[in-house]
């Protein structure tokens, strides 16, 4: 728990800003964002907010105080992962299985290239041991020591420091894996990840795949962690130092693994979203996070959704994460006009040259989009650019590559078109790349987006928050006062968290409940010791039981709380019938996983109210290219905007670290924790009505309806894939899901297996020719 009158420091360390919110010792909160990278100036961004913070606390005659807690998200492990420059790591396997990761689960990505790129594996070696276990935990062949140690010395002297131990069945009887480790510790290796300690759960690739991204990223974090502390050395020594985890809690940096950490800031911002949203009385949050690369999309109704399986940068983990779906769309995301569409992405300009604004004679962005139509007004956007850094956004530069881009897109189409009008075209196109990402999200839970609040945070989600809300029919708006820095600002307000995870495959009836009984306390006993471990004492500890159940011969699991069986399988037919529209069909139902999740409670939410201001009133006034035409609008602070004040749009609200547009017909109101809610009024007529009449097709609309067209296809292949009891199709992925045309003529296919592409448009059409279909009607065929 906080000690009072002490500091408290919540960082989010990105790959270019480092964000720092500061909680002072007398309960005030400030803000400052930092270059993660600037060796000129210091050797750490964390260290040095941390250290401008005490300087001006100490500058103002203010006594000193200790540091309680030190609590990050960094992407150092991300950056690592991406880039492949972890540690030089072994893997360690049962003989014959070598390949396994090689071979994975031979889908294909990108399923037309020529040239197939894989990834780049995470070993620099394996090693085979003569050893195997059976699926039921009996030793078929003992373990053979007899050369293993000689040859890890071998590799720990070619300087492989690092290794991963994944044995066949080791979750279910990990005796062997135990005496491999040990070998590995008297070899000298300084880093052994055995996946019986990592994830004990079934599956053997995923579960390699996860032991081995630990080993690789582990010493990475490690390294880390100590030039942290030698940075910090000079300034503070806090009590503790904390790290948050990609399953959205935070655990002491003594304890902080690879496998944990790269989703460390993204899940933070969904905790600062839901820890606050919630308590201005919202109960259904879509999280939209939209940064200079990427935006990510969240989901939250009245608990956090977390995923046990994920791919990032190629390497499938088997972790618990926060559920968060990326897409290339952000402030960075390059435009291309091409093949006559507009096209958004996936390139960025990342943050050197970064968009054309910035001074560094970068390419068109999204973020040069919003500059030319006023959503971004210049002058009142931190001057941090040019050479000395003290320029403005190069609002000159924008409006002349833009005006090229209108002469060449003027001669293709053989009319006048207006860089307005370009502008908001990709903006249109880049709006709807965001709302199928978040109907991916509402769709695999079985749910309405019309039902949620779009919660905008990150450095670019204002400016899109209602074209967004427009395009999906949602009501309300929600942007915190933090909402540039709500990752950082969400460290503080998570909670330790310990999960425990054991397979079980066992028959849900009443006769097994005393054997999942007895699992669940040793799973419990675990996390209590943990807990303990990190010095949380027991009366702040709260512990939760889900079992993840799954109809027979399916891979498709859902957690549903843990306790008796008949309401176990009533919890999982109820949402299983919610997420696919049917009932399973199964007589019985088998219990796949136990999870066992241990909360230290760091601190209630205490979000804190306001200083009143003085202003009620717009302070400036600015131009928004609006609804085809330019407008004159108002432009408010966000620090002036006083409880109660009522932003009618169009307007803008600049703040520090953002932008909000409000579009017409939305009107935001500030509560007494200075909160925004942007609540529809009205339809904009004008934007309404634009091109009703017109059935021309134009660059904006082609690659609008591409994109709706491949999102259905996709859409597709993700229900028949949970629900597929085929290992081919559930694990192989070997199916494709298309969407034709009434003549049977292909309008999209989703990238599946494209081997099925030629043959399936000529079966349907064989269908339409030969059969009468009637609304509702659904063809079996297999031929």
């Amino acid at each position: 728990m906080i000690s009072s009158g002490a500091w408290q420091f919540w960082i989010d360390r990105g790959g270019t800003f480092t964000d720092v919110v500061i909680l002072r010792p007398d309960g005030v909160i400030e803000t400052d964002k930092l270059l993660s990278e600037n060796a000129e100036r210091y050797d750490d961004a964390a260290a040095e907010g941390i250290r401008r913070a005490i300087v001006r606390w100490s500058s103002a005659g203010k006594p000193a105080a200790a540091v309680e807690a030190i609590k990050m998200g960094t992407t150092v492990a991300t950056n690592a992962l991406l880039e492949r420059r972890g540690a030089r790591t072994a893997l360690l396997v049962t003989r014959g299985f070598a390949d396994a990761l090689a071979i994975g689960y031979q889908n294909r990505p990108d399923i037309f290239a020529l040239n197939i790129v894989k990834p780049a594996p995470l070993y620099e070696q394996v090693i085979e041991i003569d050893e195997r276990i059976d699926a039921s935990g009996e030793v078929q062949l003992p373990l053979d020591e007899s050369n293993l140690l000689a040859e890890l010395r071998r590799i720990r002297d070619q300087g492989i420091s690092s290794v991963a131990i994944c044995l066949m069945h080791g979750y279910r009887n990990p005796v062997h894996e135990q005496h491999v480790a040990a070998i590995a510790h008297t070899a000298g290796l300084t880093q052994v990840s055995v996946s019986h300690e990592v994830e004990a759960l079934i599956r053997f690739v995923s579960r390699a795949e996860t032991t081995l991204a630990d080993a690789y990223l582990t010493p990475v974090l490690n390294n880390y962690i100590e030039s942290l502390g030698r940075a910090l050395s000079s300034v503070t020594k806090p009590r503790r130092l904390m790290f948050m985890q990609s399953s959205g809690g935070l655990v002491l940096a003594g304890q902080f693994r690879g496998k944990d950490s790269v989703l460390s800031g993204p899940a933070a911002g969904v905790v600062g979203m839901v820890e606050t949203a919630r308590h201005s009385g919202l109960k259904r949050l879509i999280g939209f996070d939209m940064g200079g690369t990427s935006t990510d999309v969240s989901a939250w109704s009245g608990e956090y959704e977390r995923s046990n399986d994920s791919e990032i940068a190629g390497v499938r983990l088997r972790a618990p994460m926060m559920k968060i779906h990326t897409i290339a769309a952000g402030g960075g995301s390059i435009l291309e006009y091409r093949d006559g569409r507009y096209r958004v992405g996936p390139r960025s300009a990342g943050a050197n040259p970064g968009p054309a604004a910035y001074r560094r004679d970068g390419p068109l962005t999204v973020t040069d989009a919003n500059v030319l139509l006023g959503r971004i007004p210049v002058s009142h956007f931190p001057r941090v650019f040019g050479v000395n850094g003290d320029e403005s956004l190069d609002h000159a530069r924008v409006t002349r590559q833009f005006a090229e881009l209108s002469k060449q897109v003027s001669a293709e189409r053989g009319v006048t078109v207006t860089s307005e009008s370009i502008a908001e075209g990709f903006l249109t196109v880049a709006t709807e790349a965001m709302a199928n990402a978040i109907r991916k999200i509402t769709i695999e839970r079985g749910d309405d987006v019309r039902d949620f609040a779009l919660c905008c945070f990150g450095g670019a989600g204002g400016q899109h928050a209602c074209h967004v809300a427009d395009v999906l029919g949602m009501q309300q708006i929600w942007i915190h006062p933090l909402a540039g820095v709500l990752s950082a600002y969400g460290m503080g307000l998570s909670n330790i968290r310990v999960e425990r995870q054991q397979s079980v495959e066992a028959s849900l009836t009443g006769s097994s409940s005393a054997e999942l009984a007895s699992r669940v306390e040793m799973l419990k006993k675990q996390c209590n010791e943990s807990l303990a471990e990190q010095n949380v004492a027991a009366e702040f500890r709260r512990i939760t039981v889900n079992a993840g159940l799954r109809v027979p011969g399916s891979e498709y699991v859902l957690n549903v709380p843990f306790g008796p069986a008949e309401s176990m399988a009533a919890d999982f037919l109820a949402d299983y019938r919610r997420r696919f529209g049917t009932d399973t069909g199964a007589e019985h139902l088998v219990v796949a996983t136990l999870q066992v999740e241990a909360t230290g409670i760091e601190r209630e939410f205490n979000d804190p109210l306001i200083e009143t201001p003085k202003v009620k009133t717009a302070s400036d006034r600015g131009k928004l290219f609006s609804s085809g035409s330019w407008r004159e609008v108002p432009i408010w602070y966000r620090n002036r905007l006083a409880p109660g004040a009522i932003v009618d749009g169009p307007a803008i609200i600049a703040e520090d670290h953002g932008t909000t547009v409000i579009d017409a017909g939305w009107s935001g109101t500030v509560n007494r924790y200075g909160h925004l809610l942007i609540e529809r009024q009205q339809t904009d007529a004008a934007a309404q009505s634009k091109g009703s009449e017109d059935t021309t097709p134009d660059p904006v609309r082609l690659e609008v309806f591409n994109r709706l067209f491949m999102h259905i296809a996709e859409q597709m292949g993700t229900v028949l894939q949970s629900t597929a009891l085929s290992v081919n199709i559930r694990e192989r992925l070997d199916f494709s899901c298309a969407l034709f045309d009434a003549q049977g003529r292909l309008i999209s296919n989703a990238p599946h297996m494209p081997v099925h592409l030629g043959s399936m448009g000529e079966s349907v059409r064989s269908v339409i020719a030969n059969t009468s279909l009637a609304s509702g009607d659904a063809i079996m065929l297999n031929s």
